[in-house]
């Protein structure tokens, strides 16, 4: 748990495949002040490590800026 927080510490939005709005993701990025998406089923098939993404909370919206 301590490993995770640390992570998402270093995140500037969250996005996952599963989740909703009172998830574990949720509330650590509630906590943290973080944007945050959960649900999108198909992130992690989508996005790769160290893709460059704009995360759009307020309206649900992952854009991929830049592949890695």
């Amino acid at each position: 748990m301590a490993r995770e927080k640390k992570r998402i510490k270093k995140a500037l939005a969250i996005v996952t495949d599963e989740g909703g709005t009172t998830c574990h993701a949720v509330i650590i990025a509630r906590e943290l002040q973080k944007p945050c998406i959960v649900g999108t089923k198909i992130a992690t098939k989508v996005l790769k490590d160290g893709d460059l993404v704009e995360v759009d909370a307020n309206n649900g919206v992952v854009r991929i800026v830049k592949r890695a």
